[in-house]
């Protein structure tokens, strides 16, 4: 038999003030707090209840008018504070949810990340792990700029393809670029500094590189 003392010291009705202690360390949960009413939530009811009260048979008809007023202010005061706030929204762009997939491999590290790495390959001689993370650097720089979206299943030769309009001629052999990459990445050939050099010069020329601008538009009686 064990001590039973213990169980019938335990309340098993709480008096009024333990009762009362207890409410208030359970409001004072933060899980309470947050469920509380912001400033912004009740100022939306107060609009709410205004505009109900226009459509009331108790308003008199003079006074219709100018609660409609007061409601339009009301309501164009919370849409000025609720923009300051929060800000104006903006479409969801397929970058800000980048996949992070890159010529068939999944890399969330940023263009200047992929080419630290690329340097540090470099410096041990590493010919293959340098091609191909400094080629994925040249495809991610335009991308996280916004000149070149990658879609998921975009090839070497089809970014090389569409990029090459970014380059003045003669610039860079892009074409030769992505080459060498496939054949380091998928042929299992073995890279050179030769091949590095020319994945880098691309990746350079690639980084300067700026939006073609948009054609001037001609006033009507010019041509």
């Amino acid at each position: 038999m064990g001590d039973t003392s213990v169980i019938f010291e335990i309340p098993l009705v709480p008096d009024g003030e333990q009762a009362r202690e207890w409410a208030r360390q359970e409001l004072a949960d933060p899980v309470y707090q947050a469920a509380q009413p912001t400033w912004f939530d009740r100022a939306a009811q107060a609009g709410r209840d205004l505009l109900a009260s226009l459509f009331s048979a108790d308003v008199a008809p003079e006074w219709a008018a100018v609660l409609a007023l007061v409601a339009a202010v009301l309501v164009i005061a919370v849409i000025i504070v609720a923009l300051v706030v929060w800000g104006i929204p903006r479409r969801a762009s397929s970058r800000t949810h980048r996949s992070g997939e890159l010529f068939g491999d999944v890399d969330y590290r940023s263009a200047d990340g992929l080419r630290a790495a690329a340097a540090a390959a470099q410096s041990r001689a590493d010919w293959d792990a340098a091609i191909v993370l400094r080629f994925r650097a040249a495809a991610r720089g335009l991308d996280e700029r916004g000149m070149l979206e990658l879609a998921p299943g975009t090839t070497a030769r089809q970014f090389a393809h569409r990029a090459e309009a970014l380059l003045s001629p003669g610039s860079a052999d892009l074409r030769g670029a992505a080459r060498v990459f496939e054949d380091v990445r998928y042929l299992q050939r073995p890279g050179t500094a030769a091949g590095y050099d020319l994945v880098a010069a691309a990746d350079t020329a690639l980084a300067r590189s700026h939006p073609a601008p948009a054609p001037a538009t001609v006033p009507a009686g010019m041509t």
